[in-house]
Protein backbone atom coordinates (compact mmCIF):
# COMPACT_ATOMS: atom_id res chain seq x y z
CA UNK A 1 0.00 0.00 0.00
CA UNK A 2 1.16 3.32 -0.70
CA UNK A 3 1.90 5.99 1.76
CA UNK A 4 2.79 9.46 1.76
CA UNK A 5 5.11 11.78 3.66
CA UNK A 6 2.63 13.99 5.59
CA UNK A 7 1.75 17.48 4.12
CA UNK A 8 -1.24 18.99 5.95
CA UNK A 9 -1.94 20.90 2.62
CA UNK A 10 -3.20 19.97 -0.84
CA UNK A 11 -3.70 22.28 -3.70
CA UNK A 12 -7.02 21.41 -5.62
CA UNK A 13 -6.84 22.04 -9.25
CA UNK A 14 -3.59 23.55 -8.88
CA UNK A 15 -4.92 26.08 -7.97
CA UNK A 16 -6.53 26.25 -4.63
CA UNK A 17 -4.33 25.65 -1.26
CA UNK A 18 -6.42 23.88 1.23
CA UNK A 19 -5.62 22.48 4.58
CA UNK A 20 -6.46 19.25 4.10
CA UNK A 21 -8.22 18.80 7.36
CA UNK A 22 -11.99 20.54 6.53
CA UNK A 23 -14.92 20.25 7.45
CA UNK A 24 -18.14 18.66 6.27
CA UNK A 25 -21.46 20.19 7.02
CA UNK A 26 -24.20 17.59 6.43
CA UNK A 27 -24.72 17.31 10.15
CA UNK A 28 -26.02 20.54 10.32
CA UNK A 29 -29.70 19.22 9.23
CA UNK A 30 -32.36 17.78 10.75
CA UNK A 31 -33.32 13.95 11.89
CA UNK A 32 -32.44 11.95 8.39
CA UNK A 33 -30.20 14.88 6.86
CA UNK A 34 -33.79 16.27 6.25
CA UNK A 35 -35.26 20.01 7.49
CA UNK A 36 -33.95 22.61 9.62
CA UNK A 37 -30.81 21.12 12.60
CA UNK A 38 -32.32 21.33 15.56
CA UNK A 39 -29.98 24.32 16.92
CA UNK A 40 -29.33 27.05 14.56
CA UNK A 41 -27.41 28.98 16.89
CA UNK A 42 -25.17 26.55 17.67
CA UNK A 43 -24.78 25.22 14.39
CA UNK A 44 -23.70 28.92 12.80
CA UNK A 45 -21.16 28.69 16.44
CA UNK A 46 -19.88 25.33 14.75
CA UNK A 47 -19.20 26.66 11.62
CA UNK A 48 -17.39 29.78 13.04
CA UNK A 49 -15.35 28.00 15.01
CA UNK A 50 -13.81 25.53 12.47
CA UNK A 51 -13.23 28.90 10.05
CA UNK A 52 -11.23 30.34 13.07
CA UNK A 53 -9.55 27.48 14.25
CA UNK A 54 -7.97 27.50 10.03
CA UNK A 55 -10.48 25.23 8.10
CA UNK A 56 -10.43 26.66 4.55
CA UNK A 57 -12.37 23.70 2.97
CA UNK A 58 -16.47 23.06 4.30
CA UNK A 59 -18.24 20.43 2.19
CA UNK A 60 -22.38 21.30 1.61
CA UNK A 61 -24.59 19.99 -0.79
CA UNK A 62 -28.24 21.36 -2.06
CA UNK A 63 -29.67 18.31 -1.10
CA UNK A 64 -28.60 18.54 3.08
CA UNK A 65 -31.64 19.85 3.90
CA UNK A 66 -32.49 20.38 1.06
CA UNK A 67 -30.89 23.65 0.79
CA UNK A 68 -31.09 24.77 4.47
CA UNK A 69 -27.76 23.73 5.24
CA UNK A 70 -26.02 26.23 2.04
CA UNK A 71 -28.50 28.86 3.64
CA UNK A 72 -26.89 28.36 7.08
CA UNK A 73 -23.67 28.38 5.67
CA UNK A 74 -23.92 31.64 4.07
CA UNK A 75 -25.82 32.73 7.52
CA UNK A 76 -22.88 32.10 9.88
CA UNK A 77 -19.93 33.00 7.19
CA UNK A 78 -20.89 35.25 4.74
CA UNK A 79 -18.69 37.85 3.84
CA UNK A 80 -16.51 34.60 3.26
CA UNK A 81 -12.67 34.91 4.91
CA UNK A 82 -10.48 34.75 2.07
CA UNK A 83 -9.09 31.89 0.81
CA UNK A 84 -12.12 29.75 2.38
CA UNK A 85 -13.59 27.14 0.08
CA UNK A 86 -16.84 25.55 -0.40
CA UNK A 87 -17.73 22.64 -1.98
CA UNK A 88 -21.17 21.74 -2.89
CA UNK A 89 -23.05 19.02 -4.77
CA UNK A 90 -26.15 18.55 -6.77
CA UNK A 91 -27.90 15.74 -8.60
CA UNK A 92 -30.27 14.04 -5.53
CA UNK A 93 -34.22 14.81 -5.06
CA UNK A 94 -35.28 14.45 -1.41
CA UNK A 95 -38.48 13.26 -0.92
CA UNK A 96 -38.32 12.72 3.20
CA UNK A 97 -36.12 12.12 5.51
CA UNK A 98 -33.01 9.41 4.54
CA UNK A 99 -34.34 9.42 0.96
CA UNK A 100 -31.94 9.97 -1.81
CA UNK A 101 -32.85 9.49 -5.21
CA UNK A 102 -30.92 10.31 -7.96
CA UNK A 103 -31.82 12.94 -11.06
CA UNK A 104 -29.01 13.93 -14.02
CA UNK A 105 -31.82 15.71 -15.67
CA UNK A 106 -29.99 18.66 -16.89
CA UNK A 107 -33.02 21.15 -16.32
CA UNK A 108 -32.61 19.84 -12.57
CA UNK A 109 -28.81 19.97 -12.80
CA UNK A 110 -29.01 23.74 -13.68
CA UNK A 111 -31.76 24.73 -11.36
CA UNK A 112 -29.35 23.10 -8.76
CA UNK A 113 -26.58 25.53 -9.66
CA UNK A 114 -28.43 28.22 -9.55
CA UNK A 115 -29.63 27.79 -6.56
CA UNK A 116 -26.52 26.79 -4.76
CA UNK A 117 -25.04 30.33 -5.94
CA UNK A 118 -27.87 32.43 -4.30
CA UNK A 119 -28.01 30.36 -1.40
CA UNK A 120 -23.97 30.80 -1.11
CA UNK A 121 -24.11 34.28 -1.96
CA UNK A 122 -21.13 33.63 -4.06
CA UNK A 123 -21.02 34.83 -8.36
CA UNK A 124 -18.41 31.19 -8.50
CA UNK A 125 -18.79 27.94 -6.99
CA UNK A 126 -15.32 27.01 -6.01
CA UNK A 127 -16.08 23.07 -6.37
CA UNK A 128 -19.30 21.73 -7.33
CA UNK A 129 -19.45 17.62 -7.35
CA UNK A 130 -22.37 15.54 -9.05
CA UNK A 131 -23.59 14.02 -6.32
CA UNK A 132 -24.62 10.84 -8.11
CA UNK A 133 -24.85 9.54 -11.61
CA UNK A 134 -28.07 8.64 -12.43
CA UNK A 135 -28.39 5.23 -14.47
CA UNK A 136 -31.84 6.77 -16.09
CA UNK A 137 -29.53 9.93 -17.63
CA UNK A 138 -26.55 9.53 -19.68
CA UNK A 139 -24.13 11.36 -17.73
CA UNK A 140 -22.65 13.72 -20.69
CA UNK A 141 -26.54 15.25 -20.19
CA UNK A 142 -26.32 15.37 -17.12
CA UNK A 143 -22.71 16.87 -17.17
CA UNK A 144 -23.88 19.89 -20.30
CA UNK A 145 -25.38 22.89 -18.16
CA UNK A 146 -22.30 22.13 -15.45
CA UNK A 147 -19.72 22.59 -18.47
CA UNK A 148 -22.09 25.51 -19.54
CA UNK A 149 -21.37 26.76 -15.59
CA UNK A 150 -17.98 26.69 -15.78
CA UNK A 151 -17.72 28.42 -18.70
CA UNK A 152 -19.69 31.41 -17.67
CA UNK A 153 -17.72 31.17 -14.96
CA UNK A 154 -20.29 29.98 -12.07
CA UNK A 155 -18.08 26.93 -10.92
CA UNK A 156 -14.25 27.44 -11.34
CA UNK A 157 -13.91 23.33 -10.58
CA UNK A 158 -15.74 19.92 -10.90
CA UNK A 159 -16.14 16.85 -8.81
CA UNK A 160 -17.48 13.56 -8.85
CA UNK A 161 -19.09 11.57 -5.79
CA UNK A 162 -19.33 7.86 -4.98
CA UNK A 163 -17.58 6.80 -8.50
CA UNK A 164 -15.37 4.40 -10.60
CA UNK A 165 -12.57 4.75 -12.18
CA UNK A 166 -14.12 4.01 -15.63
CA UNK A 167 -17.08 6.96 -14.78
CA UNK A 168 -14.17 9.11 -13.92
CA UNK A 169 -12.69 8.95 -17.08
CA UNK A 170 -16.17 9.28 -18.97
CA UNK A 171 -16.66 12.37 -16.57
CA UNK A 172 -13.47 13.53 -17.81
CA UNK A 173 -14.46 13.34 -21.80
CA UNK A 174 -16.94 16.35 -20.41
CA UNK A 175 -14.74 18.73 -18.71
CA UNK A 176 -11.86 18.34 -16.70
CA UNK A 177 -12.34 16.81 -13.30
CA UNK A 178 -10.43 17.65 -10.08
CA UNK A 179 -12.16 15.50 -7.03
CA UNK A 180 -13.78 12.37 -6.31
CA UNK A 181 -15.76 12.32 -2.87
CA UNK A 182 -16.24 8.69 -2.08
CA UNK A 183 -16.94 6.15 1.33
CA UNK A 184 -13.57 5.49 2.47
CA UNK A 185 -12.37 4.74 5.86
CA UNK A 186 -10.40 2.69 8.15
CA UNK A 187 -12.32 -0.02 8.07
CA UNK A 188 -14.10 0.04 4.62
CA UNK A 189 -11.46 0.40 1.63
CA UNK A 190 -13.83 -0.55 -1.62
CA UNK A 191 -12.68 2.51 -3.38
CA UNK A 192 -9.06 1.62 -2.83
CA UNK A 193 -8.86 1.13 -6.70
CA UNK A 194 -10.31 4.80 -7.12
CA UNK A 195 -8.09 6.45 -4.11
CA UNK A 196 -5.04 5.06 -6.06
CA UNK A 197 -5.87 6.06 -9.22
CA UNK A 198 -6.35 9.74 -8.02
CA UNK A 199 -3.14 9.66 -6.29
CA UNK A 200 -1.24 8.99 -9.25
CA UNK A 201 -3.61 11.41 -11.02
CA UNK A 202 -3.18 14.07 -8.74
CA UNK A 203 -7.30 14.28 -8.03
CA UNK A 204 -8.36 15.01 -4.45
CA UNK A 205 -9.63 12.14 -2.47
CA UNK A 206 -12.23 13.62 -0.52
CA UNK A 207 -13.60 10.41 1.92
CA UNK A 208 -17.06 10.52 3.05
CA UNK A 209 -17.72 9.29 6.56
CA UNK A 210 -14.20 9.31 7.64
CA UNK A 211 -14.31 9.26 11.62
CA UNK A 212 -15.54 5.74 10.90
CA UNK A 213 -12.79 2.96 12.82
CA UNK A 214 -13.90 -0.36 11.29
CA UNK A 215 -14.36 -3.61 12.54
CA UNK A 216 -14.25 -4.58 16.19
CA UNK A 217 -10.89 -7.02 14.72
CA UNK A 218 -9.09 -3.39 14.42
CA UNK A 219 -10.51 -2.17 18.03
CA UNK A 220 -7.64 -3.61 19.88
CA UNK A 221 -4.94 -2.32 17.57
CA UNK A 222 -6.37 1.39 17.45
CA UNK A 223 -6.99 1.72 21.57
CA UNK A 224 -3.00 0.50 22.47
CA UNK A 225 -2.22 3.47 19.42
CA UNK A 226 -4.62 6.05 20.72
CA UNK A 227 -2.98 5.42 24.01
CA UNK A 228 0.62 5.68 23.33
CA UNK A 229 -0.57 9.39 21.49
CA UNK A 230 -2.97 10.00 24.22
CA UNK A 231 -5.50 10.44 21.27
CA UNK A 232 -9.22 9.28 20.59
CA UNK A 233 -10.41 6.13 18.62
CA UNK A 234 -11.63 9.16 16.47
CA UNK A 235 -8.20 11.12 15.79
CA UNK A 236 -6.40 7.93 14.69
CA UNK A 237 -8.64 7.22 12.28
CA UNK A 238 -8.04 10.55 11.16
CA UNK A 239 -4.38 10.35 11.24
CA UNK A 240 -4.41 7.30 9.06
CA UNK A 241 -6.11 8.88 6.63
CA UNK A 242 -4.08 11.74 6.17
CA UNK A 243 -1.10 9.14 6.46
CA UNK A 244 -2.51 7.11 3.49
CA UNK A 245 -2.10 9.37 0.55
CA UNK A 246 -1.44 13.31 0.48
CA UNK A 247 -4.23 13.84 -1.58
CA UNK A 248 -7.24 13.24 0.64
CA UNK A 249 -9.17 15.76 1.83
CA UNK A 250 -10.82 15.38 5.31
CA UNK A 251 -14.29 16.34 6.00
CA UNK A 252 -15.32 15.23 9.48
CA UNK A 253 -18.26 16.68 10.55
CA UNK A 254 -19.69 17.27 14.21
CA UNK A 255 -22.65 19.71 15.94
CA UNK A 256 -19.90 19.88 18.70
CA UNK A 257 -17.30 22.61 19.27
CA UNK A 258 -15.81 20.29 21.43
CA UNK A 259 -15.43 17.55 19.02
CA UNK A 260 -14.91 19.40 16.66
CA UNK A 261 -11.23 20.94 18.46
CA UNK A 262 -10.56 17.36 18.64
CA UNK A 263 -10.68 16.11 15.47
CA UNK A 264 -8.52 18.87 14.15
CA UNK A 265 -5.67 18.05 16.43
CA UNK A 266 -5.67 14.63 14.52
CA UNK A 267 -3.00 16.65 12.26
CA UNK A 268 -0.42 16.92 14.62
CA UNK A 269 -0.92 13.13 15.37
CA UNK A 270 2.50 11.36 13.62
CA UNK A 271 1.73 7.56 13.21
CA UNK A 272 5.01 5.59 12.93
CA UNK A 273 5.59 3.24 10.15
CA UNK A 274 4.91 0.38 12.30
CA UNK A 275 1.82 1.84 13.36
CA UNK A 276 0.55 3.04 10.08
CA UNK A 277 1.25 -1.09 9.16
CA UNK A 278 -1.02 -2.20 11.51
CA UNK A 279 -3.72 -0.62 11.03
CA UNK A 280 -3.34 -0.96 7.06
CA UNK A 281 -3.79 -4.47 7.53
Amino acid sequence: MATSTKSLTFSLGGQLEINRLGYGAMQLTGKGVFGEVADRENAKKVLQAAVAAGVNFIDTAEAYGPKLNESLIADALHPYKEGLVIATKGGFNRPGPDQWVPNGNPDYIRENIEGSLKRLKVDTIDLWQLHRFDSNVPVEETLAPVAEAVKAGKIRYVGLSEVNVAQIERAEKVLPIVSVQNLYNLGNRQWEEVLDYTTERGLAFIPWFPLASGPDTLADKISKIAAAHDATTAQIALAWLLRRADNILLIPGTKSITHLEENLKAADIELTDEEFDQLSK
